[in-house]
């Protein structure tokens, strides 16, 4: 039981982390021509990375920002309660207020990524012909399905 609960514990890092990086990093969407990427906050081309966005005033792109911010803080507040939790807690009880957290972070991420996916993941606003998802775009899926799995294991596990 120790062993599992460390390796969610290192999983719920992981996850945290890679939040930060996806939701810090502008790389969404690469073009296929050059070194150019396009994030949640800015337009980088090969030289620098101080380019706005043209589509920056858009209420789309501001809720995918404000739900992947909300996602990294429920993320890392489950992981407060969780450790809360693991030392305070009674022995038989279930991690519910951690689950419910982390589910919470699951669905911030679900909302911000489909609604990127549905306005910008084509290229839509940038000036690329062609292009495909960035790191960051393929990281925040990527937490997508680890904060749901680590949800469901804190709703599901005893503590012993």
């Amino acid at each position: 039981m120790l062993v599992l609960l460390a390796g969610i514990f290192v999983v719920h890092i992981a996850t945290v982390i890679m939040l930060f990086v996806s939701t810090i990093a502008n790389v969404w969407v690469v073009s296929d021509s050059g070194k150019a990427s396009v994030g949640l906050w800015k337009n980088c081309t090969d030289v620098s990375c101080d380019g706005t966005l043209p589509y920056a005033n858009e209420d789309a792109l501001k809720a995918v920002q404000a739900f992947m911010i909300l996602s990294i803080i429920f993320s890392v507040i489950s992981l407060v309660v969780f450790v809360f939790q693991l030392f305070t807690m009674e022995k038989g009880n279930r991690f519910f207020l951690s689950g419910a957290t982390m589910l919470v972070c699951w669905l911030c991420i679900m909302v911000g990524v489909s609604i990127y996916t549905h306005h910008y993941a084509d290229g839509y606003g940038t000036s690329y012909l062609k292009s495909h998802h960035g790191y960051s775009f393929i990281l925040t899926w990527i937490c997508f399905c680890f904060s749901f799995i680590i949800g469901i294991l804190y709703l599901v596990l005893r503590k012993k």
